[in-house]
This record gives structure tokens, sequence and C-alpha cells, in this order.
């Protein structure tokens, strides 16, 4: 699993039949302490996250087809949590 911020949305006129019913969300790796690292990536939402939430990522798609319930869909991101609050004791 991996910490990163929702960016926002996406939205499409046309997309492949598997992702109906998905949200797809544009996330960025961020650091514990909430700097953003590395390049954007897409994420299927398994948990109703929006803009500028903290989530939990997974990226593999043996965790996406068990999230989901489909080994339909061609992604291999997926946020599984929303994080409401992390403590560091560091």
């Amino acid at each position: 699993m991996i910490l990163c911020k929702v960016l926002g949305s996406v939205y499409s006129t046309k997309k492949n039949k598997n992702f109906e019913g998905y949200k797809i969300m544009l996330v960025r790796e961020i650091t514990p302490h909430g700097k953003l690292k590395g390049k954007p990536f897409l994420a299927i939402d398994a948990t109703d996250s929006g803009r500028d939430d903290t989530v939990l990522v997974i990226k593999d798609g043996g965790s996406l087809q068990i999230i989901t319930g489909s080994k339909k869909i061609p992604e291999n991101a997926i946020i599984a949590g929303v994080v409401d609050r992390l403590n560091l004791e560091v």
C-alpha cells in the first residue's frame, strides 16, 4: 500500500464497459509528511474518496480483483482506504 493524495476525478464520454459503475481518480504518491512525489496515476475508487483526500492505494491487479469481485477491469491500482488521521512518531 502507498499513501497518496487525490488530485481529482477522471470523466469520459466513452470508456471500457468493465469500468462502468466505478469512479476513476487521479492520484499522486505523497510522503508521510504530505509532500508530493512521483508522477500522477489513475486508480479505481472503492471508497468514495474525493479531491484532496489522503488515501491508501494498492498497486496490484490481484488485490483489485478481490476488492471489486471482477477479473475484467483493465487496471492495477485501487483506492482501498481514506486516511482520517496520520500519527507520526519519529
